[in-house]
């Protein structure tokens, strides 16, 4: 369709996450399949997951089929877009601005199964030289 949405994984919806990843018919909604609620976007016609309390709506800019080191091309893809509309849940914009941790997101690390979530005790802070 050239439209989608970025949805931010949290530790609260890391399962669902995970479940959505499963490998299935392009008839089945992963939305269902996850138990996933669905909230409208704003300007793209893809609905966002309702929980996300950070989404960005996206148009398609590019898609790049990755390659390996020595130039052999891959069946891995990496989809760009545009963000034309942003939701962030208002408890997490503090003095103007984004607080990563207090969301509580998620990311992939190391093994097949491994997860970290990003927590306030990891920040630090450090300003770009002039």
């Amino acid at each position: 369709t050239g439209e989608f949405v970025w949805n931010l994984a949290t530790r609260d919806l890391a399962e669902a996450m995970n479940a959505s990843a499963a490998t299935v018919a392009a008839d089945i909604d992963e939305f269902d399949l996850a138990g996933l609620a669905i909230a409208p976007s704003r300007i793209v016609a893809p609905p966002r997951v309702a929980a996300s309390p950070a989404a960005f709506e996206c148009r398609h800019t590019q898609t790049l089929r990755l390659a390996s080191a020595d130039g052999t091309t891959l069946d891995t893809w990496l989809v760009l877009g545009e963000v034309v509309g942003i939701h962030i849940a208002p408890h997490l914009i503090a003095d103007g601005a984004y607080r990563t941790a207090a969301a509580h997101p998620i990311l992939r690390g190391g093994g097949a199964a491994d997860y970290f979530e990003i927590g306030e005790a990891a920040r630090f802070a450090m300003r770009r030289p002039d």
